[in-house]
């Protein structure tokens, strides 16, 4: 069942984060997305949750409230309207092929397949950081989510943007290539343990993949790029150290 409240208090996006924080961590929570223009929670749950046990779980700064529905007829209406994960996904896939679009024509005459892997994820890193930058204080609280080490050490979560920047800059200006691989094997596998977890457990919660500028719902996708990026880490590293 998915209900539709009215929330006070949220300003920006880093109150749009907390909220879903809060509410998504609930039992019963399938899913919640937050719209911070309409001041609205959309919460889809397994069993009726009671309006003071969602209040309860907010910080005092947000009240939330139940909206009345306005006809059956009405509410379906906006489930039909809903996007599918498919679509919220676009961004992200028209993303990934300007960047391979743009190392394939760096590298093309004649291919070099090393290189293209490098300025691929040089280039990865330097695009994502850009939409995680966009909003710093929102940020943290989504990543947090699912990063495991994010959650453990808070600071990791503000940092982590400037870290994608570093090691895109050192992708491209191909500097220390092997440090930079490591650090990518490291940082993205730790993301990949808590995206797998969050996969398995069947949880729908906003990917901070490209912040929180634009919303997409964790999915097998997001798992398919840091496996792409952990791949050619590898590949990189066994070149370098088998020439």
């Amino acid at each position: 069942m998915t209900h539709t409240y009215t929330v006070t208090g949220m300003t920006c996006n880093s109150c749009k984060a907390k909220v879903e924080s809060a509410l998504q961590n609930l039992d019963y929570v399938d899913d919640v997305q937050v719209n911070l223009e309409a001041q609205e929670a959309r919460i889809t749950m397994t069993e009726h949750i009671a309006n003071k046990t969602l209040q309860d779980a907010l910080p005092e700064k947000y009240q939330i409230s139940q909206k009345k529905e306005q006809n059956i007829f009405a509410s379906t209406s906006k489930q039909v309207e809903e996007k599918s994960d498919l679509k919220k996904l676009f961004p992200l896939f028209l993303i990934f092929g300007y960047i391979i679009t743009t190392a394939f024509l760096l590298n093309n005459s004649p291919m070099d397949w090393s290189s293209f892997m490098l300025d691929f994820m040089g280039l990865f890193y330097i695009v994502f950081s850009f939409f995680k930058l966009l909003d710093l204080k929102g940020f943290p609280e989504s990543f947090k989510m699912y990063d495991p080490l994010a959650k453990v050490v808070p600071a990791y979560g503000w940092i982590y943007p400037f870290i994608e920047v570093v090691l895109g800059l050192m992708f491209l200006m191909r500097f220390q290539i092997p440090l930079a691989l490591v650090i990518t094997l490291i940082v993205l596998g730790i993301t990949t343990v808590g995206v797998t977890k969050t996969l398995l457990d069947k949880k729908s919660i906003q990917c901070a993949c490209l912040g929180t500028a634009l919303k997409l719902p964790m999915t097998k996708a997001t798992f398919i790029e840091n496996s792409i990026m952990m791949v050619m880490a590898i590949i990189m590293l066994i070149k370098i150290y088998s020439s």
